[in-house]
């Protein structure tokens, strides 16, 4: 990120020696607290109907008596919430980032104090909104003048929210990190530039990286990866990154992220409509570098690895076909009857690879499922797990993280579905519960430790005018890694 958040501990917000103010207002703030100048302005804003305790209302006003600061907005949360506070302060940054200001103090005025969870927001709602994605577009926007976030806290509180802001910041650059990858076009975001780009998040911050390349995926047997990889003319890539903070005798937990850089579905070709954001369905990889980035600069107390299972989908003479047969790294066999279910197949050979680290639990992640979206549409990931207690703290992390999660079923009665007449299972199952039948898939792969599925085709990204990758879910990632630390 190429701005600074800190704590600021200002006696009187009128004298800020800032180019801006950002007041966050809402039910329960008196103007008259403010003093004159800002109290006045904010009560005649209120008096007047230019502005209102309403959730997102701004004001923007310059030169206000009394003020040092030569901008001041005004606008109001919702509620004293961490996600209303966040939400605030990006509707009053949308305000500024494209002016002069360098230096920003953001202060609440709510009547409840902020808090860890405050503070851990704030740094997620400025790279939001400052993030401009340029890689590929001379002509985009010029970048923010804004240079320094300071929130504003009183001396007592100043430790805790100092905590929070380390978090935050360490997310929001995970999440930069992995919006930018997934931003990227097809024929830049190869299989072979997240491996580049997993050597030097090592190579920066300590890490481990080993890359393997077809010949050592060949002779390991990921029958899987191979058979998906075939078509596409890009070699694969199969990357194992390590994050050493606690003894080896320790048990790591695991990421495993499909890297699908681009998914054309192969035979089973996808409709032309819309068939450009298939470049985000490396979501899952893009996420396992970005946590990796946020745990690096935290350092937590604990042993984490991240496997990255990458290549094309793509049709062509040397593509695999529907009704292939091939051996997966496990042994068990996979009739492929539709090419389109590709995820499910580089995933379940990244699931066995896992074994060999004897993990305390692994968690893979995937932009998988259309049928995801439609059930859970575009706020809260889905979340699979037959563990209660691993489920439970995803969940709990996600709601921290302000990056939301919801437990999908895995009856026993959908694995029906991946009954096959010429091989041990199918890929796919039936169209109803298709986001449940393709989470039983992956669990036949899973048994040997405690296992989660997150399901981020309705998260990981934007579409419409707002298209673009949301960086989801590091937060989430982020926060479940640090638990497991304590």
């Amino acid at each position: 990120m190429d701005f600074k958040i800190q704590v600021a501990e200002p006696k009187d917000l009128r004298h800020a020696a800032v180019d801006a103010l950002l007041l966050v207002v809402g039910e329960g703030t008196a103007p008259q607290s403010l003093g004159k100048g800002l109290g006045t302005a904010l009560e005649q804003a209120l008096k007047h109907g230019d502005l209102a305790y309403k959730g997102g209302r701004t004001l923007y006003l310059q030169d206000v008596s009394g003020v040092k600061a030569p901008r001041v907005v005004f606008v109001a949360a919702a509620s004293s919430t961490a996600k209303a506070f966040r939400s605030a302060v990006g509707a009053g940054l949308a305000l500024l980032k494209g002016g002069g200001a360098r230096q920003l103090l953001v202060a609440s005025l709510l009547p409840q104090p902020l808090d860890e969870s405050h503070a851990q927001a704030l740094p997620a709602a400025v790279g939001d909104a400052l993030y401009v994605y340029r890689h590929t577009k001379p002509s985009a926007p010029a970048a923010s003048k804004l240079q320094r976030v300071s929130l504003a806290c009183g001396a007592s509180d100043a430790a805790a929210l100092r905590a929070g802001l380390e978090r935050g910041e360490a997310m929001a650059a995970g999440v930069a990190l992995a919006r930018e990858c997934a931003n990227r076009p097809g024929n830049h975001c190869t299989p072979s530039f997240l491996a580049d780009e997993a050597r030097r998040l090592g190579k920066g911050h300590d890490l481990e990286v080993q890359v393997l390349g077809r010949k050592e995926v060949e002779k390991l047997g990921m029958g899987c990866l191979l058979a998906v990889a075939q078509g596409s003319e890009q070699p694969l890539k199969f990357i194992v990154l390590q994050y050493h903070g606690a003894p080896k005798s320790s048990a790591p937990l695991v990421l495993v992220g499909k890297g699908i850089t681009f998914d054309t579905g192969g035979i089973s070709i996808k409709p032309a409509a819309e068939m450009d954001e298939m470049k985000f369905d490396m979501g899952g990889a893009a996420s396992v570098l970005g946590t990796f980035r946020a745990v690096a600069q935290l350092k937590p107390k604990l042993n984490l690895v991240g496997l990255i299972p990458a290549c094309e989908n793509m049709p062509g003479g040397r593509a695999v076909k529907p009704g292939d047969v091939v051996t997966s790294l496990s042994g068990q066999t996979v009739e492929i009857l539709n090419t389109d279910a590709e995820g499910r197949l580089i995933l379940c050979d990244a699931l066995t690879y896992a074994e060999r680290f004897k993990p305390a639990a692994v968690v893979d992640i995937a932009t998988l499922t259309g049928a995801c979206v439609i059930a859970l549409g575009h706020h809260r990931s889905g979340l699979f797990s037959p563990d209660d207690a691993l489920a439970a703290e995803l969940q709990q992390a996600g709601e921290a993280a302000l990056d939301p999660c919801w437990r999908m079923p895995l009856d026993e009665e959908y694995d029906d579905g991946l009954k096959s007449n010429f091989a041990d299972m199918g890929n796919v199952g039936p169209r109803a519960g298709g986001a449940i039948t393709a989470a039983m898939f992956l669990k036949r792969y899973a048994g040997k430790y405690p296992w989660a599925h997150l399901d981020i085709a309705g998260t990981a990204w934007k579409s419409g005018a707002a298209k673009g990758a949301t960086g989801r879910p590091v937060p989430l990632l982020t926060q479940f890694v640090l638990g497991r630390a304590r």
